[in-house]
């Protein structure tokens, strides 16, 4: 299951790394805002998929793949993010 978490993360840090023509993750990590807007746009999606109760997949899928380019662009790692969660265990 997290394999393929595993492999999104390689895949965007593959195109921060070597960027592609016409990649949609290199065109999100080139400009801070369009991700930024974009997280923000797929937040209220999901949220409003999940009230309908239609899509929620889609839309949570989504959401996830945004997110992991905006914490990329801005240079937070999620094995980090996975730290500061454990740390948080009780």
């Amino acid at each position: 299951m997290l394999k393929e978490l595993e492999e999104l993360i390689k895949i965007i840090r593959s195109r921060k790394n070597k960027p592609q023509d016409n990649s949609y993750t290199n065109k999100l990590l080139a400009d801070k805002k369009l991700s930024l807007d974009k997280v923000k746009e797929e937040i209220e999606e999901l949220i409003e998929s999940v009230e309908k109760d239609k899509n929620k997949l889609h839309e949570a899928a989504d959401v996830i793949y945004h997110l992991l380019v905006y914490l990329e662009s801005n240079e937070i790692k999620i094995e980090d993010v996975m730290k500061e969660l454990e740390k948080r265990k009780k």
